[in-house]
């Protein structure tokens, strides 16, 4: 297969959504792990109910809503406070520690990179800001755009309609088993990141290549385009 760019999700491939647990932590102990797992089933749960509904809300209020809600399923009291500074930690989210080094490396091989997230541009733009990765995408994209989440196949247009090529030139890149679904439905070429190690969705897909971390899509770049 001809890769002419890569299309990369943003939380939970190239951010770490989980980190999030240490500062819930400090604030609920003991509870940590639980509330930053439960927030992120809801966040993602709202996103796909609001685009099958057709009643669209940014992904920081949907983000915050699910975050209210976790709190309330786990009997923990979040004050104001609370709920500002466990927001503010999705503009600094930790990346995962080979991204820079391989986004640098697919630049050197000449690869166009970009973001396709659900997150809205505010959020992105701060993020990737403050991970120092502005210079390594040619564009970092919202679905705010189309009001629709992923995976709507209007959200996976966004990615084709911006790099101007085909999507069976573009790899998509993903550690949310269905937004590889999602992606792989639309057209593009996928690769799992499967950091957690966890099944493919049984959803008859099978990405074109995975592994456990980014370092892992180097190898499998770099073999798709020897055999091209």
């Amino acid at each position: 297969m001809a890769i002419q760019a890569i299309i990369f999700d943003a939380y939970g491939t190239l951010f770490d959504v989980y980190s999030i647990g240490r500062l819930a932590e400090k604030l609920f102990p003991g509870q940590g792990d639980a509330l930053a797992a439960l927030w992120r089933a809801k966040q993602i749960e709202y996103t796909h109910l609001r685009t099958l509904c057709s009643t669209y809300k940014p992904f920081w209020e949907v983000t915050q809503d699910a975050l209210v809600f976790s709190c309330k399923k786990l009997g923990l009291d979040l004050n104001l406070d609370a709920q500002q500074a466990l927001m503010a930690q999705y503009a600094k989210l930790a990346p995962f520690p080979e991204c820079l080094s391989v986004l640098q490396q697919l630049r050197e091989r000449g690869l166009r990179t970009a973001i396709l997230s659900n997150g809205n541009s505010q959020m992105l733009d701060a993020v990737v800001k403050a991970a120092g990765m502005q210079a390594l995408f040619s564009h970092v994209l919202s679905v705010d755009s189309v009001q629709k989440y992923k995976t709507a196949p209007e959200a996976y247009q966004i990615g084709t309609d911006m790099l101007g090529t085909g999507a069976k030139n573009i790899l998509f890149v993903s550690s949310n088993g269905w937004d590889v679904c999602g992606a792989t439905w639309f057209g593009y070429k996928t690769f799992w990141v499967n950091r957690a190690g966890a099944p493919m969705e049984e959803l008859g897909v099978t990405p074109y290549g995975q592994g456990r971390s980014l370092v892992d899509l180097l190898a499998f770049v770099g073999h798709a385009r020897e055999h091209s």
